[in-house]
Formats: C-alpha cells, structure tokens, sequence
C-alpha cells in the first residue's frame, strides 16, 4: 500500500505498479457506448499514452485498448492508487502550501467510496460526475499541488493538469474548467466521443470541482424543499402522516431517505441497484426495504395511519410504484400519496441514468451495452409510462414537482403527456421545485453555504455548529423581514440538530442555507476561531454551483424566469471572475451539471480560511459578491417580466426567482446589500402600465 508521500511523488512508473482491474465489491459506472470511429479509438489511445514515456507504452497500449473496447472508455485502473482514499487531517499532506493540502484533501474526499458513485471510474455523483477522466490525472494532480508555492496557479482542462504556471499570492492556486466546448458542438452524442477520446469531462457540479460532501449536501436541500412543498401545497406546518414518494437513493438522491425522517413524512423511494439501496440501509439513513409491492404498500397504509416517521425503500422501478398507487386509487378509492418527485439521473438517461420499467436491472445494464438505440426505445417508452400514473394521481389532491434532473424535459423528448397550455420553453404541467419552492429561497440570498473542517477532527466541527448557530441567531436579534426570519429560523433548527441527524459522510462537513449577512458573519467567526486556537486547523468555505448565482440552467435554476433570459448563462460566467479576482483560493466553471450536458453553465469556488487577517478580507470579499451578483442580476431591468405590479403575483413571474411582486422588496434587499458591502445596484422601473404594450399593435 503507497503512503500520501508517494502519492504525492508523480506517477509511479519504475516499476509500474500491477494492474489489478476493476476491482469486485466496488460499484462500477456502466459500460459507455461512445461509437468512436477506428480513426477516433487511436486517437482516445494517444491521448491516453501522451501521459507516458515511450518505455512503458508498449506496456500500457493493449490494456488502454481493451479498457476502451470493454468499458467505452480509457480509465487507466492500473494506476487506481493502492491506498485508504478518503480526507486524511490536512496537515499529512505533503505541501508546501495550506492552500494545497486544503485542495487534496477536497479531492481525496470526492473519490472516497463511502462518498463516491463509482470510485474506481472517479465518478463521485449523479452516475457520470466526474473528478477526473483517468488516474493518470489523479497523480499528475497530487503531485502539482505538492510542488506549488503561493506565488504559482494550477489549471485544469476538463481532468486535465496542463500545469503550474506563476501568479501571485492574492490569484487563484487552481483554475478548473469542465466541458468547455463550442456551443454548436456541445450535444450529448459529441460529449460521449469527446469524452471517450479523452478531451473534455463531464464534472457535474461540484464533482469536477472537488467540492462535494457527501449527501449531507442535498439531504439539506431536499428538507427545505419537502418542508415548503408542504406549506405551499398541502398548507401544513407538520407533515406527520403524509406521503412522500419519489425514486434514487444514488449518490445525491440517497438523501432523499434521511430528508424524509427530519422533515417528520412517511418517504417511500424506489431504487432499482440493490448496492445503492443497501449502502443507505446499513448507513442508518433508510429505516426499512422491501423488494415486494404488496408488502410497501401495506406497511405504507400502516404509517399513514399511526402517523409514523418511515423511510422506505423499495427495491425495485418506481414506474411499477407508481402504476400501483394508481390501482389502489382506482379500485379503492384511496390516495396513498400526497407528495411526489422524481431522482433518478434523467440527464443521463441512456446511459445508466434512468431504468426502463420493462427489464430488470442486470438486463438493462446488458442491453444498455449491447444495444444502445433499443435500450433508448424503452427508456422513452417507460417515461410515458412513469408520465402517465403520476397524471392520473394528480387529477386527485396529489402534488407532484420536478426535482432538477431534467425528468420532465426527458419526458417531453419522449412524448410523454408533461405539456401546459400557453407555457414557454421552460414549463411544463407540473413545476421544477426551482419553479415553486426553491427559487423564492434563492431571491431572498439564501443558498447552500458549506464548510470542512480539514483537521478531520468532529470536535472542530462541533464548534463551527455552534459558532455558526450564534452568527444567526445575533443577525435576527437585530431584526430582519419576516420572510427573511422564516429562512433563519429553518436553518438554525438545521443546524442545531445536524449531529444528532448523524448526517456526515466522508469529510467532516456541514451545510446550510444562509445570505450574504450570514455567510460573511459565519466565515468572520470561523476565521476569528481559528487565530484564537479554538480550531484546530483551517476551514474550507464553498457551496453548491446550484446556488443564488452560481448556475444559469433554464431547466433548473433560471426555470422561472420569463423575459426570454432563461438561456443565457452571464450570471454563472460572472460569478467564476468575481470569485477569482476577489480572492477565493480556487474557482471552477462547468458546462453541465444537474440537467445535464449542454442543458447548464455553472461555477464554484473553495476559501481557505487560515486564521489570518488577509483570510478574513479574501472571505468578506468573495462571499458579498458571491451572493451580490445573483440577487442584484434578479434586479435588473432586462429580467423583469412585461408587467409589474405591487400586488404580489403568482410565484416566480416577476423576475429572477422573485419572492415577492414587490418593487419596494428589492429595494430592501439591495439596500441592505449596499450598506454590508458598499455596492451598487441598478434597480428596476416597474411596468404598471399594460396600455403601453398596445404600442406593439401601432
């Protein structure tokens, strides 16, 4: 077994190290059916080569060879380390900068399997998410970061190193960028050659952007959500009794079980991998499985009348689950379900990313691989299907959302029955949760704000769980909107509870939706408590890419604007230059993420935060801009829908993820902004007037 020394040395090459394979017990991606030309495979192998010397390619050239023509793709598994992955205490690394370490133990983080998808093809979420294309990259990495002073940056082209090149202290240490590729040739059949020839990488959101921890991430997110679907649709504060039925239990939507159980709901999710269903069980975030239709649909009658908190899985295709509640209502009358949404990888959905209804796992897996164009048939077919149960139930007073993953674009492609009457591009029959829920949240400056404590030590975490607690709590003592308290006072019970939920997977991380008051007031105490020695060890500050600013994704996180501005992707480019210019340690920028290739543009950023003064004015930096830039762009004039009015209208059709019809709202908003952080706004001029619309008609 190498040490993080070796690790940390380059890639091994004398000797090599033994080509062990995939290895078994290990969740494997599906086979990739790229359809690379002969001229297109020599060149996937080149590139793959280019990475070694002359002496070992004779070596290395069949087995790269077989890889491609066994699993679409060239992965290097000989290179897979052979070392405990996971985030070691950061000070084990040897760098020569904190910044560095911060970022291997980030990376490390991503391809631990107790986080990761498919480790050994370093895909760590959402079925093709991933941190590099190959391991060849993952050493070349580790051992750039290990070199690196503060006064060089490495860049990274889709899993690429092309190397450290000097700057400054006050840039960046790393720049990703992830599937930047000409628009005109940026579709899911190019992506799938252009990957397989090693070029460009798809790194979802903050897979590709070593930002990910765990599914604590968006068991947070998929809380607000069910909570505030509850309220929106049900008009309930306490959710006790009520049915919540949707599908995944993957890398993201595994979160969606535990979601369930702190929200206070009867959560029944299908799941048709028996490793991803079982992996929730044993870590406790799944109470109950079965693989029987009868028996889910009895013990979810018995919840539902005694009133139980239950997660329940049920191992097998959600379109039969669906289809059944259907039957129970239609021959006794009975709604089983009051809530439901969809989590299956519908931005990759021939591909391992949705299972059609007709064919059990291990035969999909096989005809995925064998015939991709029939596979997609059933794909299409069973969308319709899975399309067809949930109308039937919402005719009764059943609610159902899409949850981001692009199920009912997909289901649009395949002709299934999602349309709405005089609705724009980006709606459907039923919402994105962006649409009705979340995007009231994001117009208030509330997103998902993350940290990690890199001394690996939950002692430190506990302490920025109550350090975090009394930033919030002093900021509503001092008086906020009501709106803006509901916010809060979510997030405080959320983290106030977040131990007891045992939510930590992988690096000792937390998550919260806060603003830019909070986020700048919780990264100030952080730092403050790290100079004083209270922690042991720097943090690291970052978010979700799916945040106020961080994403331009009409399908998702601009769904709900209606000014023809859905598919412009200004504000996400924006962010990743601000970021970088005001301080953040590193700055990703993506193509992809949550819908899919082609579908998003979205950014990150990580901040070290080490106790020092130039920390503590890098973070108030980043983090007003960080939250400035998407709040201010829902203000500009050019987002605004033809008319407004000072009654608030339904939600969403003001602007940008409107909260409120409100123009005085935004000035409230922008004007607390301005005297945190000394910007300026251009604010909109409302139309009230629709008589000057007939100007159209001249």
């Amino acid at each position: 077994m190498c040490s993080l020394q070796e690790l940390c040395s380059g890639l091994p090459l004398r000797p090599l190290p033994e080509n062990r394979g995939r290895r078994a017990g290990v969740p494997h991606a599906p086979v990739r059916t790229p359809g690379l030309s002969p001229a297109e495979e020599q060149l996937a192998l080149k590139n793959a080569l280019r990475y070694f010397p002359p002496d070992v390619q004779e070596v290395l050239a069949p087995e790269f060879a077989q890889e491609l023509r066994l699993y679409g793709h060239i992965y290097m598994y000989r290179f897979c380390p052979d070392l405990e992955m996971r985030a070691y205490p950061v000070e084990r690394y040897p760098c020569r900068t904190r910044a560095a370490a911060a970022i291997m133990l980030m990376i490390m983080n991503n391809l631990d399997p107790a986080v990761a998808q498919f480790p050994q093809e370093l895909v760590t979420y959402g079925g093709n998410g991933q941190v590099f294309s190959n391991w060849a990259q993952f050493w070349l990495t580790m051992s750039y970061l290990a070199q690196m002073t503060e006064e060089q940056t490495l860049v990274m082209y889709s899993g690429h190193p092309l190397g450290l090149f000097p700057s400054s202290p006050e840039a960046p240490r790393l720049v990703i960028t992830n599937g930047m590729v000409i628009p005109n040739y940026s579709s899911r059949t190019e992506y799938e050659k252009l990957f397989a020839m090693g070029v460009t990488m798809y790194g979802q959101m903050t897979a590709g952007s070593y930002c990910y921890i765990g599914p604590q991430g968006i068991v947070h997110g998929t809380v607000l959500t069910v909570l505030n679907a509850g309220r929106r649709y049900l008009g309930l504060q306490d959710l006790a009794g009520k049915v919540f039925v949707t599908s995944g239990l993957g890398g993201m939507s595994g979160a969606q079980a535990k979601a369930a159980v702190i929200v206070g709901c009867i959560g029944v999710i299908a799941e048709v991998d028996g490793a991803a269903l079982m992996k929730r069980h044993r870590q406790g975030w799944l109470m109950e499985v079965t693989d029987s239709l009868d028996r889910c649909i009895e013990r979810l009658r018995e919840a539902r009348k005694r009133k139980e908190v239950l997660s329940l899985g049920y191992h097998g295709n959600v379109v039969d689950l669906w289809e059944r509640l259907v039957h129970e209502l239609d021959t006794t009358g009975e709604l089983l379900v009051d809530l439901g949404s969809d989590q299956t990888s519908c931005h990759n959905p021939f591909n391992g990313g949705y299972y059609p209804v007709q064919l059990g796992f291990a035969e999909a897996q096989g005809l995925m691989a064998s015939d991709p164009t029939a596979f997609k048939s059933l794909v299409q077919e069973s969308l319709r299907r899975h399309v067809s149960a949930i109308n039937r139930l919402a005719r009764e007073h059943f609610f159902f959302w899409d949850y981001g993953n692009a199920f009912l674009l997909e289901a649009q492609r395949a002709g299934a029955d999602v349309g709405k009457p005089g609705a724009n591009r980006t709606e459907f029959r039923y919402p994105s949760y962006v649409q009705h829920i979340m995007g009231d949240i994001f117009s208030q400056g509330f997103g998902p704000f993350r940290w990690v404590c890199t001394s690996g030590d939950p002692q430190d975490l506990a302490v920025t769980d109550r350090l975090a607690t009394s930033a919030l709590e002093e900021i509503v003592a001092a008086g906020v909107t009501p709106a803006v308290k509901l916010q809060y006072v979510d997030n405080i019970r959320w983290i106030q509870e977040a131990a007891k939920h045992q939510l930590v997977v992988g690096s000792q991380a937390r998550i919260l939706y806060s603003d830019q008051k909070g986020r700048v007031a919780i990264a100030v105490a952080f730092n403050q408590a790290i100079a004083r020695g209270e922690l042991k060890a720097p943090v690291v500050l970052s978010r979700d890419h799916h945040d106020v600013s961080g994403t331009d994704s009409p399908f998702r996180e601009t769904s709900n604007i209606y000014d023809g501005s859905a598919f412009c992707a200004d504000m996400a480019v924006q962010n990743f230059v601000g970021d970088a210019f005001r301080g953040a340690t590193w700055i990703a920028l993506h193509n992809g993420g949550g819908v899919g290739w082609g579908e998003v543009i979205n950014g990150g950023f990580g901040l070290v935060l080490d106790g020092t003064e130039d920390a503590e004015q890098k973070a108030r930096r980043v983090l007003s801009w960080d939250v400035a830039n998407g709040v201010s762009d829902r203000q500009h004039p050019s987002r605004l829908s033809p008319v407004q009015t000072a009654d608030p209208p339904p939600s969403g059709k003001v602007a940008r993820r409107c909260w409120s019809g409100s123009p005085m709202a935004y000035e409230v908003i922008c004007q607390t902004m301005r005297e945190d952080s000394g910007m300026v706004v251009t604010l909109p001029h409302a139309v009230t007037d629709e008589r000057l619309l007939q100007a159209l008609r001249l």
